[in-house]
């Protein structure tokens, strides 16, 4: 009972430290960091031993890591300025475009549109691009996000323009990035197999579309234009792979 009062009075302190995490961290691991340290002490007690150096350590280490969170928010908070920024920079061409440019006719809704991919794109750079300081990871992240936005805005005009309902296969090619970069958990490796795989998508639809249709349908550019738009694409995703995979290399080596 005599260490009762000690600890209540330590895990008071500690919890007031811990408000001093960025409040998204916080809500997730404070409750738990809270406990662990009331256990450790707790652990201490048991063994009769002091509990002023356990307490001292974990208040040091816990303020390094409060330090390390908050640097780590403001940098995303920036990049999330920065990004809305530079969005907002190019939407202002076809702003303008709209004003002085005849026939450049954009409707609200495609700003939004517009604005959203971009967001999104210039976003998972910032985000995924700063996993590694990896250059070559960087420019995979890169082209890999930029090879998706393009073929994303393409695609939009495309369903925009015509009813086909092919066109919507590509989200199909969209949607493989996607699972296997969670899957990969964003790691060079597991990248460098889902890049390959989109790739091998992106000249799958093209296939399946032959099968199931008249060639003499697609109309302007014809199937070999589309064939060589989509190896255009498919290219940039091997690329980017090719970078992923290099990465990885320089990763095994360090």
């Amino acid at each position: 009972m005599s260490y009762e009062h000690s600890i209540a009075r330590y895990r008071n302190l500690y919890a007031k430290l811990l408000r001093f995490y960025p409040k998204p961290y916080r809500e997730r691991f404070g409750e738990g960091m809270e406990q662990t340290f009331n256990d450790l002490l707790r652990e201490r007690a048991g063994e009769d031993r002091g509990l002023f150096d356990c307490a001292l350590w974990m208040f040091v280490e816990t303020s390094a890591g409060i330090i390390r969170e908050q640097l780590n928010y403001i940098s995303m908070q920036k990049s999330i300025i920065r990004v809305a920024l530079v969005t907002a920079g190019i939407l202002l061409i076809p702003f303008f475009g709209n004003i002085y440019v005849d026939g450049w006719n954009w409707h609200w809704y495609t700003f939004v549109l517009a604005g959203t991919l971009l967001f999104g794109a210039g976003l998972t750079y910032e985000f995924v691009a700063k996993r590694m300081s990896n250059k070559a990871y960087k420019f995979a992240v890169g082209l890999a996000v930029g090879t998706a936005f393009i073929l994303s805005w393409g695609n939009m005009v495309r369903v925009s323009e015509s009813e086909n309902p092919a066109n919507l296969m590509y989200y199909g090619v969209l949607a493989v990035g996607v699972i296997g970069a969670l899957i990969a958990r964003f790691e060079p490796r597991g990248m460098a197999r889902t890049l390959f795989a989109m790739a091998l998508a992106q000249m799958l639809v093209p296939v399946i579309v032959l099968i199931i249709s008249n060639p003499d349908t697609w109309g302007p550019p014809g199937v070999l234009g589309v064939f060589v738009s989509n190896s255009f694409f498919a290219l940039l995703f091997v690329g980017s792979a090719l970078l992923f995979r290099h990465a990885a290399h320089k990763q095994n080596q360090n």
